[in-house]
């Protein structure tokens, strides 16, 4: 697999480089991987040298405030059901499938907690397990769902669909990277997909190996009849070794991911530990990424497009990932606030296209760049007068920075 990793510093070190092309996704649209061609982004005008913009005739738009909360209270019916009494075995080669899907409809009208003991429960994906309203999936620390292999370009495992009140707690979810078939391509194989559903908790559970996301937060539909995501919260989620992204945010309302890890993407572009894209399906707003690890992917730790509006990353690590550590491709009203940038194979933060109203601040950014390090065999943290951390595009509009901790020169 050929990596993206170009160097920064040299023409000498553009010459094995292609432009970036356009990838469609999973919902028709163009994603371009990693924004414009290295070549380009070297003509931009650099303003990293202007270390804090005064912008005192600018009013930025308050964000929202105390909408998010670790541990969301969410509604779950008292009944308890184990999927064993319902033919479920776990023994790794059974399709359980069916079994568990029975447990769930047995609850009433008023919703449930879904048991699921220690061991590997296979589910076919172009089913997927789906959860209703009211819904605890509850697995145990040494329970997996495992995704049976196939040759679909797009599947779930699990999926939250027009549902309220859910709750997805405890051991894994497996893709089937490992034993998917046929040459059809496709990118769009999920662990856990929440569409155009409200209050939805999920929490200290793994996810990896999947086709396409490890998770997908979004909208069904399309136009006045688009249904977003509302009110959703990760805490303690581990997404990792995935193919397409850690996690794809689409058209949503109030995302809070807390102490997660998104980590090693890899397979086909854009390899992001968190890709927000909504693009022309609807709007992305309200997102807060606090305490979270989106390192060691094999595109951008986390990638913005438009129709983003009110993003917060706090104390957000993005290390050694073979793109930008944030890519930002035309986002609105975004705080970046004490977080670590740093050893990213481009830029630490590269402001790109029209983004609009951005606020960098007591940021460590040092050590970017580092393509151009390895391709000549010197140390990452040797100084440059080059800029190495932080692109913004004559295009971009109203950055603050102030207090962030670049490299030394």
């Amino acid at each position: 697999m050929t990596h993206l990793c170009p160097a920064i510093h040299s023409k000498e070190a553009f010459s094995d480089v292609k432009n970036r092309s356009a990838l469609k996704g999973a919902q028709g649209h163009f994603f371009p991987h990693q924004g414009v061609s290295i070549a380009n982004k070297l003509n931009r005008k650099m303003l990293v040298s202007a270390a804090s913009l005064a912008l005192s005739m600018v009013t930025f738009p308050a964000f929202a405030t105390n909408w998010w909360t670790q541990t969301p209270s969410v509604s779950i019916g008292s009944t308890v059901l184990n999927v064993r009494n319902f033919g479920a075995m776990g023994n790794g080669s059974t399709d359980d499938t069916k079994a568990i899907q029975a447990a769930i409809n047995a609850l009433p009208s008023s919703g449930g907690t879904i048991d699921v003991p220690d061991g590997t429960y296979m589910i076919n994906a172009l089913d997927g397990i789906s959860l209703r309203s009211h819904t605890r999936l509850s697995l145990a620390s040494g329970a997996a769902l495992k995704a049976i292999g196939n040759n679909a370009r797009r599947y779930w495992v699990v999926k939250v669909w027009n549902a309220n009140n859910v709750e997805i707690v405890g051991g894994g979810i497996i893709g089937d990277r490992y034993s998917h078939y046929g040459n059809n391509g496709g990118e769009w194989g999920y662990g856990i997909n929440i569409s155009s559903s409200d209050n939805v908790y999920v929490h200290d559970i793994t996810v990896q190996d999947c086709w396409g996301d490890g998770l997908l937060i979004g909208a069904l539909g399309s136009g006045k009849g688009m249904v977003e995501a509302t009110n959703v919260t990760l805490n303690r989620v581990t997404s990792k070794n995935n193919r397409r992204q850690g996690m794809s945010i689409t058209p949503s309302n109030r995302v809070y991911v807390v102490n997660s890890t998104f980590t090693g993407t890899n397979g086909t572009a854009p390899q992001s530990g968190i890709d927000i894209e909504p693009r022309a399906q609807g709007w992305a707003s309200q997102i807060r990424l606090e305490n979270t690890n989106l390192s060691g992917n094999d595109g951008n730790g986390l990638e913005l497009h438009h129709n983003v509006d009110a993003l917060t990353l706090y104390k957000v690590t993005a290390e050694n990932n073979k793109g930008f550590g944030v890519y930002s491709g035309g986002p609105k009203n975004v705080s970046i606030t004490d977080s670590t940038l740093s050893q990213n194979y481009l830029f630490g933060v590269d402001l790109a296209v029209d983004t609009t109203y951005v606020t960098l601040a007591d940021n460590t950014i040092n050590y970017n760049g580092d393509a151009w390090y390895y391709a000549h065999g010197k140390s990452i943290f040797s100084k440059s007068t080059t800029p190495r951390d932080i692109e913004i595009a004559p295009t971009a509009t109203n950055i603050t920075q102030s207090n962030n901790i670049i490299s030394p020169k």
